[in-house]
């Protein structure tokens, strides 16, 4: 220890009285000598502390090969490991967001939350990825960014982050994939993803895993009627929903966020009286809503509500057969709903809600002449 402390020493002196060459040459032996030696995380500090100042004078090419020296090093200096992970560099920080056990999980969330996506793209090859960090990166990471997280078995992930997994995996095959290929997917999103996935990556998922081929074809057939079987008042089911989504209303809670969640989590019942308790209508009414093949009701609750579209389409996406709707169809709902006024909307909402002994759909046709 005395050794060292000398070497550190003599080391520091010549950093202050050394030219820019002798202390590149100063860096390197100083690196080389760390990454090779046993020591307490003091004198790594103390090593850190160095060659911190040492690294703040080269130029980005040798910040780059430094980084690499430490990635995988255990001796990596903490405060140094977390200046060139959020380095804008991405030479630079690559090696460190991709590799360095060093690295601490608030410094992965910084550059998940504010950095490039060549960044998050580093972060999401890491050998183990903590949900908090996947949490940003589902959200804010490009298809390749989500695309690579997704792939990597190390990486972990929240309900809400398989969701947004799912959700982000509409229309994109090679994404769909992976998230149906991973081993930790929840049952229910899992019912999600085969529901809306097409019959190609079904059939790749089959391919790929033969144990989950019993359980795609159960889902494709269970999610056929599962969603629209009807729940009465008298139903173990209903009261568990409502004395849920009450609690949640009561508290002020109930949210667009949450009747989102509830609707990408396929919780039909919840998500059912959540749009009664908000909307203020009996429950079979909004259970008819969803429900309708004439989609134009469930809009019309979602805009008096003033709800996105994303939360909008999770809605129809729930109540339609299957799960599925087409693309054109998808299409015209989206033009059709942006058209909808919200005040319009609430009229219809209110005006039914006074007038109930009035047919459903009656109620619910005056938008069109309001939009």
């Amino acid at each position: 220890m005395a050794v060292t402390a000398s070497f550190l020493s003599e080391l520091d002196e010549a950093v202050a009285r050394g030219n820019p060459e002798s202390c590149l040459r100063a860096l390197w032996h100083a690196a080389d000598v760390l990454i090779a030696g046993t020591y307490s995380e003091e004198q790594i500090w103390t090593f850190g502390e160095v060659i911190g100042r040492l690294a703040q004078e080269i130029e980005t090419s040798a910040r780059a090969k430094l980084a690499g020296k430490l990635a995988s090093s255990p001796n990596a200096p903490y405060a140094l490991t977390r200046q060139m992970a959020s380095d804008d560099c991405i030479d630079v920080a690559w090696p460190i967001l991709s590799q360095s056990e060093r690295l601490d999980t608030e410094t992965l969330i910084a550059c998940a939350k504010s950095k490039s996506q060549q960044h998050l793209l580093a972060i999401s090859k890491r050998q183990a990825v903590p949900v908090a960090v996947t949490d940003v990166l589902v959200v804010r990471g490009s298809s390749e960014v989500v695309t690579s997280v997704a792939s990597n078995a190390g990486a972990n992930f929240s309900g809400s982050g398989f969701l947004h997994l799912v959700r982000r995996s509409e229309g994109d095959s090679i994404l769909a994939e992976s998230v149906g290929l991973r081993k930790d997917i929840p049952r229910h999103i899992f019912h999600q993803l085969i529901a809306k996935a097409s019959e190609e990556v079904r059939e790749k998922l089959r391919r790929e895993r033969p144990d989950i081929e019993t359980d795609i074809h159960r889902v494709v057939v269970d999610v056929t009627g599962a969603v629209h079987a009807r729940f009465g008042p008298a139903s173990k089911d209903y009261f568990t929903a409502k004395r849920t989504i009450a609690k949640l209303h009561e508290k002020g809670e109930l949210t667009e966020d949450k009747v989102f969640e509830l609707a990408h989590s396929l919780k039909f019942n919840e998500t059912t009286v959540a749009l009664s308790l908000l909307c203020q209508l009996p429950i079979d009414i909004a259970e008819r809503a969803l429900l309708e093949k004439d989609r134009e009701p469930a809009l019309i609750l979602a805009k008096s509500l003033d709800f996105s579209w994303p939360t909008t389409m999770a809605l129809l996406f729930l109540g339609a057969a299957n799960y599925r709707i087409t693309a054109g169809e998808l299409e015209r709902l989206k033009l059709d709903f942006h058209r909808l006024n919200v005040k319009a909307c609430r009229e219809v909402v209110t005006i039914y809600r006074t007038r109930k002994e009035e047919a459903f759909g009656g109620a619910f046709q005056q938008p069109r002449r309001m939009i």
